[in-house]
């Protein structure tokens, strides 16, 4: 390999580098606002915000995403109790921001934020779908293509 080569090769592995920086600026950055650790320290989930939008992070995957500080904190909460009632002990902490944005959006919903809180836990439960429901509703497995995992 000549050494005009090698210098070829590395000055667009430069200008490739500054490229991708230069993409990563542009976008909002990512704040960290909520998370759920076990007892050795491992993130079990995790909320952020990018641009103005509420993401949920869970398994290393993201769960879900919302504009409601208070959907993303009773998910939190209800992932800490989840995780309590089967005898794994967790912290869950978040930021003063999440929980003010969730008091605001209850007191905007005439509530306080415990009441707010479990409105949108019964909301969820009454969005589950229930076992045994009628099979005219259900959907049948799409089988032709390839499954996307």
């Amino acid at each position: 390999m000549s050494i005009q080569s090698k210098a070829r090769r590395d000055a667009r592995k430069r200008k490739a580098e500054r490229e991708r920086n230069r993409v990563r600026a542009g976008r909002p950055p990512i704040e960290p606002h909520a998370e759920l650790r076990d007892r050795d320290g491992n993130l079990l989930a995790g909320v952020v915000r990018q641009g103005g939008v509420w993401v949920l992070g869970m398994d290393g995957r993201i769960a879900g995403s919302s504009d409601s500080a208070a959907q993303m904190l009773m998910l939190m909460r209800r992932a800490q109790r989840l995780h309590e009632e089967q005898g794994v002990p967790v912290k869950l902490v978040y930021s003063d921001v999440l929980r003010d944005e969730a008091a605001l959006e209850a007191a905007a919903n005439g509530k306080s934020p415990e009441e707010y809180e479990q409105q949108l836990e019964a909301e969820m439960a009454s969005a589950r779908p229930v076992d045994g429901e009628d099979e005219g509703e259900r959907q049948e497995p799409d089988t032709s293509g390839p499954a996307l995992h």
